[in-house]
């Protein structure tokens, strides 16, 4: 593929490790991206390279499709996540959520911890938005074809929600445009990537 490079999750995290932590005392890298493209499996296995490294741990991974108040909340969710996560990790303090239930459409009673540790990812559409790039030490932009991304939502998630995706994928696109997310990121990668390489141990880059 031209413009693509194959790069180590294990570097990647490395890298992380290495650069300044700018959310209090942790490290936060944003995966963000359309539906569709991969954010979910880019962020985890870059977990996994956290956790594979020389006295590593697993860092959370806060989905933000678990804090939306349903398909309207696609990008106003923000100050919940303010609250409950970030506001608290920067000043040193465990943070803690209630993940939103999409088949009792309404959050549970529970509370996932976010501990207050060396590095935080955060995943979803917008996670890399303009307004919290000074506190990222890593943001990515996952990117994959139109039509696959489709495609891979609705085996995700069945044709029920074709016209609430129709919709969302409208506000994404909108948002990206108006926060020049892709050009304002770290690093791209190629979420359907061509390129031979292991996908568990490398992502590709695109230049």
């Amino acid at each position: 593929m031209v413009g693509a490079v194959v790069e180590a999750y294990a570097g990647l995290a490395e890298r992380v490790i290495a650069g300044p932590a700018r959310l209090g005392r942790t490290r936060l890298v944003a995966v963000d991206g359309p539906s569709g493209a991969g954010k979910s499996v880019f962020a985890a296995r870059l977990a996994d390279a956290f956790a594979a490294l020389p006295g590593g741990d697993r860092p959370p991974v806060v989905r933000t499709d678990d804090l939306l108040d349903g398909w309207d909340d696609q990008l106003t969710f923000w100050p919940r996540l303010e609250h409950r996560v970030l506001g608290p990790v920067r000043a040193g303090r465990p943070g803690a959520y209630r993940p939103y239930s999409w088949e009792r459409r309404g959050f549970l009673d529970r509370e996932v911890p976010v501990p207050a540790g060396p590095v935080l990812i955060v995943e979803g559409v917008s996670a890399a938005r303009a307004a919290v790039r000074p506190e990222l030490t890593l943001s990515v932009f996952v990117t994959a074809p139109a039509q696959l991304r489709l495609s891979r939502a609705l085996a995700r998630d069945g044709a029920a929600i074709l016209p609430e995706l129709r919709r969302w994928h409208a506000g994404e696109r909108a948002h990206f445009a108006a926060d020049d997310t892709e050009s304002g990121v770290d690093l791209v990668v190629d979420g359907a990537a061509a390129l031979a390489h292991d996908p568990d141990r490398y992502y590709v880059r695109r230049r």
